[in-house]
């Protein structure tokens, strides 16, 4: 049955709309994992993902009166461009269904191909039953996004070119999954030729539909999906993708949020180009997969499926990005409530960087401070960290895997403190250097209580830190002589209206 889609592979129309995209070495990471990482770039096709080879392969099949009717699909991202722009070049109609929830750049990048579009439901699913009432109403054929021979041919493809690119054999691919369309095509026209190449399928955690059904023999819905890795977020396979893999595929590898943003980083330190969350499945899985097992000197190639992601989503990939890469340590610390303390705990965690610094006045006695620390990556590192702790008799919670820490309560450590009496309000900005932050606290010593801290590296040229200071009136003249003499650009936040809502 292989042979009968090497055929189908081998046919197929997709360079009328599609490159071929180049099999580019990652030397930075390869370097890193001791390995060669060959990177596929889908990214680049001109709707910026693979999408395009199998929609309009499947187009090209249809029938004079087909065309005349003209397609329909369902889709909220890549699948949409990719038919529309397959109708525009053939000149036929198109009606793309998307969720009203879809982001409106992905809604204009489809209507800039001409197709017409109807926003319906809050759901893929709710989009696709509005599709199937096109295909009934008006004759029109659904383009289905993976569940289909001619669009798994098309996919395939880009196993064709990476034997064309690369004519030894590597040790492994490691292909994106979601419907299961790309894999199919690509795992089918691999092991035809080469079956001693490991075909390694990556799906994200939350939505890992493939391993649910390998691991129960038949296909299974999943409840429900994550929606990160959005164009990976299908609760069941196809079910020709799936009868294909479970053939040709070797092994799935699982990956997590914090995985998933660690791979866009290290696609960007390669590339300077910023793939998807979808896009950068593959490189997740193989960094795993082959820290996991030990593997050197291997060669693998990568597939980096896209790069529709919305602008706003990169500030919390960026944060999620070193956690995943293992360069952050979140936790919790008690100090004592007391002058100099935060001076104290600094010099405790040593020339390590901070990233992160929170903390609100709330009890006389002790202070709870929400901490992050750059790390180098490797776990020892991080238990050397807790261990100078517990030298230093504080108590602490490592919050790095803990979900609700690094989605909610980074951002809350804060709200009102009543019993923090003749608070000031600053906000300081200061070169951002190694040792940076605790020059500063230096600088500021030990004659004023800190109620409030708050400090965030963000990699800029500048660290901006807001403080709260209890200064009682007849110290007015000595804390602003003080406040001119540390050297530091800083502004009076007290009067701000933000802090008397939130803060004071």
């Amino acid at each position: 049955m292989l042979t009968e889609y090497v055929e189908k592979i081998l046919k197929a129309r997709v360079y009328d709309v599609a490159i071929e995209t180049p099999l580019e070495p990652m030397p930075r990471l390869s370097a890193r994992l001791d390995n060669q990482i060959l990177q596929k770039r889908e990214d680049l096709q001109q709707v910026f993902s693979f999408k395009l080879r199998g929609a309009y392969n499947r187009m090209s099949h249809l029938t004079a009166e087909e065309r005349q009717k003209g397609v329909v699909a369902a889709s909220a991202g890549n699948h949409a461009q990719g038919v529309a722009l397959a109708a525009k070049k053939m000149g036929i109609s198109a009606l793309i269904v998307m969720p009203k929830t879809t982001p409106p750049i992905k809604v204009e990048a489809v209507r800039a191909y001409g197709a017409e579009i109807a926003l319906h439901g809050n759901s893929y699913d709710d989009a696709y039953a509005y599709a199937q009432e096109a295909v009934a109403k008006q004759g029109r054929v659904f383009i289905h996004p993976y569940d289909d021979p001619e669009v798994i041919a098309g996919q395939g493809t880009i196993a064709m070119e990476i034997m064309r690119q690369h004519p030894e054999p590597v040790y492994a691919i490691f292909i994106p999954c979601g419907g299961g369309g790309i894999l199919a095509g690509m795992a089918a026209y691999i092991k035809a030729f080469w079956p001693q190449i490991k075909i390694i399928a990556v799906e994200p955690a939350d939505a890992a539909s493939l391993k649910a059904a390998l691991d129960a023999g038949e296909r299974v819905t999943l409840d429900q999906v994550g929606l990160f890795a959005d164009g990976t977020a299908v609760r069941q396979v196809g079910e020709e993708p799936f009868r294909i893999a479970q053939q040709t595929v070797d092994h799935v590898v699982t990956v997590d949020t914090d995985e998933i943003c660690a791979a866009i980083m290290d696609i960007f330190n390669d590339t300077r180009s910023v793939a998807e969350p979808s896009g950068a499945l593959a490189v997740a899985g193989a960094k795993k997969y082959l820290t996991k097992n030990g593997l050197k000197d291997k060669t693998v190639v990568v597939i980096n499926s896209g790069a529709n992601t919305n602008f706003d989503r990169l500030r919390y990939i960026a944060e999620r990005s070193e956690i995943g890469e293992r360069r952050e340590v979140l936790f919790a610390a008690t100090i004592d409530e007391q002058p100099g303390s935060f001076q104290r705990f600094c010099k405790t965690l040593a020339d390590r960087g901070i990233t992160e610094f929170n903390y609100r006045f709330a009890d006389q006695q002790q202070a709870q401070v929400f901490v992050g620390v750059r790390m180098s990556g490797r776990d020892e590192e991080r238990q050397m960290l807790f261990e100078s702790l517990d030298k230093a008799g504080y108590q602490w919670v490592d919050f790095t895997d803990n979900e609700m820490a690094k989605l909610h309560v980074r951002y809350m450590v804060g709200g009102h403190a009543p019993q923090a009496e003749n608070e000031r309000l600053i906000r300081f900005e200061f070169p951002e250097r190694p040792g940076a932050l605790l020059r500063f606290l230096t600088h500021i010593g030990k004659r004023w209580n800190i109620s409030l801290f708050h400090y965030r590296n963000h990699g800029a040229a500048y660290g901006r830190v807001l403080v709260g200071i209890q200064v009682t009136p007849e110290f007015d003249a000595e804390f602003q002589q003080f406040l001119d003499t540390l050297g530091y650009n800083y502004w009076h936040e007290t009067d701000n209206p933000a802090y008397n809502l939130f803060l004071k």
